[in-house]
């Protein structure tokens, strides 16, 4: 038996990542793990034999051939695989292929975490092993994770298409790593409204606070080894290739494809392109070639198959079509080509044509302007290719238009020198500065630090212990601070917010800590100003209404902060109002600038699914407004955007320059305020809490509501340490 290290896009990043003079020094031995497609005996007896060594330690394991195909051919490959590339209708619903991807997925954890040490970076890749980070993190949970994604992320409208417990799984499973990369800040974007309105998830900027941790989501696009093909040109065997190359091809345009045998790699509409521009440009006939060459792939699955006999027999038609004795306009080839060949035609090729239905990033169109040591050659792009992001200097082209393609192979073919030049060396100076070994380092420094964040953000329960330190500094300051949430945290959730009214106890406690002139009391609520006025107007209290819209300062008037026309709550509301037919128990609460969509007397998984088809729709609704849906509490909210509990509690603080804060709160909406406080350095003695046992950026949580009121009244019994005088 004979073992051969994979040329594949991945093993190359890794290895070259290790072979540069970058690579992290801690990192001091590096284990691959995958599945081996050859017998168990033979690999024992290789590693007895065995006498090179080779850049990883290899882990093949071993399965039954029908689970294998079930996972591979079958999960991954009939269901993941066309849904994320936007074919659904190619996708395979069979149970067994997910029972068989779960199957895999924990024979790859239970190897894991049998060899794991507590300082071990774990990076998974792609969308294989989805389910795997959750199922190490289960069993490991300080383990380091990162996870890849190789392939496009679909929009939430193609995601949801899966079964309930297949898409939550996989979400699920994802969530489990540490720093989860994508190649397109599209696919960031796709992910995190999957999670958020499939699992509930919180999410501010590219951060997901999912079961008390955070995820940090962000885009990676993967580079590749720049001076590996920009300096192959010098290579004798390249070279040589070349010579044979020219000679076949004297005189004539090259136009060079290479792809994976892949239904969504847009093949047949680009001989279709190619077809029309022959038809259009017939002064080109024997003057232009089309290198097509295709590599095979996935041969089990019959869908492959299947395409490859059309795509041939097209090919066959064309050359049929338009040959002469001396020319045929396709040259196909059905093979795996060597790099010095790959090489050759890259270098060679006036016009690479690539133009993918959906790709992940389509390293073939970067390893083209890599390899062009002279500067020239047209880069002709699928604008559905995630490359297409870095490499706008290329045509993009609609990869199913195939008039856009032909008109783009015309005016390639034609283009001056000068602008191939200019385009070309912009799109090089790029791909340079961000090679494969910058993306490798990027993404490992990147979960370096979200481990250091996530370390910040640990949630402490409110123990004895702390509390004792927060009556502590209460009595030592002088200047107060109370930033304190209404419904859910003064007074419980009810069915109606009209009646949530503020008991004597609630009434007692806030005359009481008001009346000390070192305490400075803000209600910050989503209440209107008439509600809280009519409530508290009477108490010496900072009153904050509709999350910041509103505000009355201690012993001040109510300033209106937000004005703006109300023409918009006739459209919001008209939704809203399909959403309260459709959801029994739910109603609409109006306040002068927030509507709000409560679903807290529905039932619990009916008012969830419809909260997430409500945030959807509103949120496509307000797109260019300057209006902002708000995920909260068992309440779905329209309000202007700009202003929030956050952005109102800096206000206040900078104006009052506290020493000592407490902030407490329920809410999503409240999570502002943490974040903020947490954020902001102005004084040591900051406390956020949390009510319940959601994510959180608070630095304390406090599992119920009915131990706010016993918690806030301590404080006011804690005396100041008297000092005691030396002699």
């Amino acid at each position: 038996m004979k073992v051969r290290q994979s040329s594949g896009g991945l093993v190359s990043a890794i290895k070259s990542y290790f072979d540069s003079n970058t690579a992290q020094e801690e990192i001091t031995e590096k284990l691959w793990f995958g599945v081996a497609d050859f017998p168990q005996e033979d690999w024992e007896q290789f590693k007895k034999d065995q006498s090179e060594d080779y850049d990883f330690e290899i882990h093949p394991l071993f399965v039954e051939k029908e689970m294998y195909n079930d996972y591979y051919n079958g999960f991954s490959n009939s269901v993941l695989w066309p849904l994320f590339h936007y074919f659904p209708t190619l996708v395979q619903y069979t149970p067994e292929y997910f029972e068989a991807y779960m199957q895999m997925n924990k024979k790859f954890s239970k190897a894991l975490v049998a060899i794991l040490e507590p300082d071990d970076i774990i990076w998974i890749h792609d969308y294989q092993l989805m389910l795997l980070p959750q199922m190490i993190r289960q069993q490991r949970p300080s383990a380091i994770i990162g996870f890849f994604l190789h392939i496009p992320f679909p929009s939430y409208e193609i995601y949801r298409l899966l079964p309930n417990e297949w898409k939550k799984s996989l979400l699920q499973g994802v969530t489990g790593a540490d720093l989860v990369g994508f190649h397109t800040h599209d696919y960031v974007q796709h992910f995190i409204q999957s999670e958020k309105m499939i699992l509930g998830a919180d999410a501010y900027f590219q951060n997901l606070q999912y079961q008390n941790r955070l995820i940090k989501v962000d885009l990676f696009p993967i580079g590749i080894d720049y001076k590996k093909f920009n300096n192959a040109g010098n290579d004798p065997e390249v070279i040589k290739h070349k010579e044979e190359i020219k000679k076949n091809f004297e005189g004539k345009k090259i136009i060079f494809s290479v792809d994976r045998l892949d239904y969504t790699k847009g093949i047949m509409d680009r001989l279709n392109g190619f077809e029309y521009f022959l038809e259009q440009n017939p002064q080109w006939k024997e003057n232009v070639v089309f290198i097509l060459n295709i590599v095979p792939s996935r041969d089990d699955i019959p869908t492959y198959n299947d395409r490859k006999k059309q795509l041939e027999e097209k090919i066959g038609t064309m050359n049929g079509k338009f040959s002469s004795i001396s020319w045929q306009p396709i040259m196909y080839r059905y093979q795996h080509l060597p790099f010095h060949e790959l090489s050759a035609l890259y270098q060679l090729a006036d016009v690479a044509l690539i133009t993918p239905l959906r790709d992940g990033m389509n390293l073939v169109a970067k390893e083209f302007v890599a390899s062009s040591i002279s500067r020239t050659g047209v880069l002709i792009l699928s604008e559905l290719a995630g490359a297409a992001s870095e490499l706008n200097e290329a045509l993009l082209v609609n990869p199913t238009d195939i008039n856009d393609i032909a008109k783009s192979i015309e005016r390639a073919l034609n283009m001056p020198l000068q602008e191939q030049r200019n385009r070309m060396v912009l799109m090089q100076r790029r791909l340079q500065e961000y090679d494969v070994v910058k993306w490798v380092n990027e993404f490992l420094e990147q979960l370096k630090e979200t481990k250091k964040e996530q370390q910040k953000l640990i949630v402490k329960t409110l123990d004895e212990k702390t509390i004792n330190t927060i009556c502590r500094h209460y009595a030592e300051s002088s200047k107060r601070f109370f930033l304190i949430d209404y419904d859910g945290t003064l007074v419980p959730i009810t069915q109606m917010p009209a009646e949530a009214v503020p008991d004597d106890n609630v009434k007692e406690f806030l005359t009481s800590i008001s009346s000390d002139p070192d305490n400075h009391v803000a209600i910050v609520s989503g209440r209107d100003a008439s509600t809280l006025e009519k409530w508290f107007g009477y108490l010496p209290l900072t009153l904050v209404a509709e999350h910041g819209a509103s505000l009355k300062m201690r012993n001040e008037s109510w300033q209106q902060l937000v004005t703006v026309s109300e023409q918009w709550k006739d459209q919001v509301r008209r939704i809203m109002q399909i959403f309260v037919t459709r959801c029994v128990g739910s109603f609409i609460e109006e306040k002068i600038n927030t509507l709000a969509w409560h679903y807290r007397n529905t039932q619990v998984d009916l008012g969830f699914t419809r909260s997430r088809e409500l945030i959807n729709n509103l949120s496509q609704l307000i797109q260019n407004t300057p209006l902002q849906v708000v995920d909260g509490n068992r309440v779905v909210e329209v309000r202007m955007a700009g202003f929030d509990k956050g952005t109102i509690t800096m206000r206040i603080l900078n104006e009052a320059q506290p020493d000592f804060v407490l902030c407490i709160g329920d809410d999503t909406t409240d999570e502002d305020m943490f974040k903020v406080l947490e954020d902001s350095a102005f004084t040591v003695k900051t406390y956020t809490i949390k009510i319940g046992n959601r994510g959180t950026a608070a630095k304390y949580t406090l599992p119920s509501q009915q131990q706010v009121l016993p918690l806030l009244t301590r404080l006011q019994t804690c005396v100041k340490p008297r000092k005691h005088l030396s002699s």
